[in-house]
């Protein structure tokens, strides 16, 4: 190709791109969920999906893609057309903690990526079963010493960080516990209610609803204050762990390339949803904090936290089952 034909083509390109950003959204959006429904990564998708669709003026579309720990639906957005209509709302234990866990995974979080927004940050909470004749953290560890084969703790699948505080429970109470991964919170859930798993260490949003009918009992919140939403569940320090501190995010990505107005726009959007009275109600009464956070200084959070998980990964040695 010539020079000013390869010009001309460059140009015509830009254009395009330009063109697409200024009617974008033109048609609806996929908002895909690396986990199975009913978990807090899809209550936080639903969340911001019903008002985010009235903003933009096209249907949200919720996609869930569980499976493989976040790595089917995850590395699904990777892959996609980088114009806007496949985004990813991502659980901060895919993406900052696959990476450690399993380095043959086909997706970067940093390379695959650009950072929409940060909508939410959430401490976890100790819940187990209704089913278990516990009622503190201290009855729980007694209990798990005494049943035989110890406790069974749930996660949302290897690699999670519901797995990783499950390790790193075991080893500061310094007792054997066997994880049960599953392909999102929702599956987990049923199980514990059913007493089919003694404990599942998560985000409040996915439980909480629980908590009234006895069905799961919260027996710590992992963050360095109680929560006003659950006043009477003690901080992990309170209950006799002091240092065990565990908290979750959930952010939107897109697809890397995708155009810049593009992202500025939607991070806008996410903003004012996430800074509404109606939306910090709705996550304060799934026991977590509404928190934004733009492209750039999400894009630095998650460096750090890709630093940080790694560290903690790799000191716990804490390998896929």
């Amino acid at each position: 190709m010539k020079p000013i034909h390869r010009l001309l083509a460059v140009s015509l390109a830009l254009a395009a791109t330009a063109s697409n950003a200024d009617t974008w959204p033109s048609k609806p959006i996929t908002l895909v969920v690396p986990t199975a429904p009913a978990g807090s990564t899809d209550i936080m998708a639903r969340l911001v999906a019903d008002p985010l669709q009235r903003a933009l003026g096209q249907p949200i579309v919720v996609d869930n893609k569980p499976g493989a720990s976040g790595n089917i639906g995850t590395e699904f957005v990777a892959r996609a057309a980088p114009d806007g209509y496949t985004l990813l709302m991502q659980y901060s234990g895919y993406h900052v903690g696959n990476p450690a866990l399993f380095p043959q995974i086909k997706w970067s979080p940093t390379k695959d990526f650009v950072p929409v927004a940060m909508v939410m940050r959430a401490p976890h909470v100790v819940a187990v079963s209704g089913k278990l004749p516990v009622n503190s953290m201290k009855e729980l560890i007694e209990y798990g010493k005494k049943k035989e084969g110890g406790l069974f703790y749930a996660s949302s699948g290897n690699g999670s960080i519901q797995h990783i505080a499950g390790e790193l429970l075991s080893r500061q109470s310094k007792q054997a516990m066997t994880h049960v991964p599953y392909k999102g919170s929702g599956p987990a859930i049923n199980d514990l209610i059913a007493g089919n798993v003694d404990m599942f260490i998560t985000t409040p949003p996915s439980v909480i609803g629980h908590f009234a009918g006895g069905r799961i009992k919260p027996l710590a919140y992992t963050g360095s204050k109680r929560h006003p939403s659950m006043p009477n569940v003690p901080t992990a320090a309170e209950a006799g762990l002091p240092g065990y501190e565990v908290e979750s995010w959930f952010a939107v990505f897109a697809p890397a390339k995708t155009p810049p107005e593009v992202v500025n726009k939607l991070s806008a959007e996410i903003k004012k949803i996430v800074e509404s009275d109606a939306f910090r109600k709705k996550v304060d009464e799934q026991g977590a904090f509404a928190t934004y956070m733009d492209p750039a200084a999400l894009g630095k959070f998650v460096d750090q936290e890709l630093a940080t998980w790694s560290k903690v990964i790799k000191a716990a040695d804490i390998k896929p089952d």
